[in-house]
């Protein structure tokens, strides 16, 4: 867990006030016997260590990701859900009455139309959301079209620099994700254009910050947000963002990771699950 405000203002505190400030950390971690560093079970998503801000990283396709992370909602009962697959409108029409119906909700969402996988494996989230006040993310279309193009700080708008949009990417860090971009998209775009495809995905970041502090800001805490796994990495993604805002608040970042999981040590705790059946994403970008 990343405690995303300044520890170092703290001054030396007492050799007993320090036993007090890690018995309960010391107590939450034990209840974890990972296979390896940050590596957990099903059966401890039960009992994630306490935070004012979750992310909940997954595969989009993959309903077990889906599963565990209802799992956690209903452990954690969270004041708040912060969705990237939905936008603001979308989520301030969801009523009780439709979470109560799944396929009218799906309809009020118009879900068959958004480009995301079948609602059925997104159900068991909103089944498990109890009272948490439901946040959308998703920034529209034409506005991440623009930030490819632009760049992120230019679309952003006001208060691109508190989640550090107006600052370059480091350029190692930026050659890294060019490369992993270029992979991602099965090397069928030109590892140039990847340049627009890392400003997109950082107002996405951005935006997905953005909604968290205000969720946590209007309804308190813990608020969590679902989304997909690139998003929940600290290497950059949202918890940079989040850093960069310095908030103050205490971040828990999840992954489920379809096996074989390579975490390369981005999340604080990663579970490993079966792959989802899914043909071959590149004949997407043969055709």
């Amino acid at each position: 867990m990343k405690h995303i405000q300044n520890l170092g203002q703290i001054a030396r505190p007492s050799v007993l006030r320090i036993s007090r400030i890690l018995a309960p950390i010391i107590a939450a971690l034990a209840l974890f016997a990972p296979a390896h560093a940050g590596q957990i079970t099903l059966q401890d998503l039960d009992h994630l260590p306490p935070a004012d801000l979750y992310i909940l990283g997954e595969t989009h396709d993959n309903a077990l990701h889906h599963q565990a992370q209802a799992r956690v909602l209903r452990a954690l009962k969270p004041k708040a859900v912060v969705f990237e697959m939905l936008s603001p409108e979308q989520a301030a029409r969801i009523t009780p009455a439709l979470l109560a119906n799944p396929p009218a909700l799906a309809e009020a969402l118009d879900w068959a139309n958004s480009g995301w996988p079948d609602f059925a494996l997104y159900a068991p989230l909103f089944a498990a959301l109890g009272d948490a006040k439901i946040y959308g993310a998703a920034l529209p279309k034409g506005k991440v079209r623009q930030a490819y193009s632009e760049g992120a700080a230019a679309v952003f708008g006001p208060g691109a620099a508190r989640y550090g949009l107006d600052q370059p990417v480091p350029q190692a860090q930026l050659e890294q994700r060019k490369q992993e971009q270029f992979e991602a998209h099965c090397r069928a775009m030109p590892l140039a254009a990847m340049g627009g495809m890392i400003e997109a995905q950082r107002i996405r970041d951005a935006a997905f910050a953005d909604a968290l502090l205000r969720a946590h800001q209007q309804v308190g805490a813990p608020v969590v947000l679902i989304a997909g796994a690139g998003h929940a990495h600290y290497d950059w993604a949202v918890p940079a963002a989040l850093q960069a805002a310095d908030s103050g608040l205490s971040l828990l970042s999840v992954a489920l990771l379809e096996a074989p999981a390579q975490p390369q040590k981005r999340y604080d705790l990663w579970l490993e699950t079966a792959a989802a059946e899914r043909e071959d994403p590149c004949l997407a970008f043969a055709k």
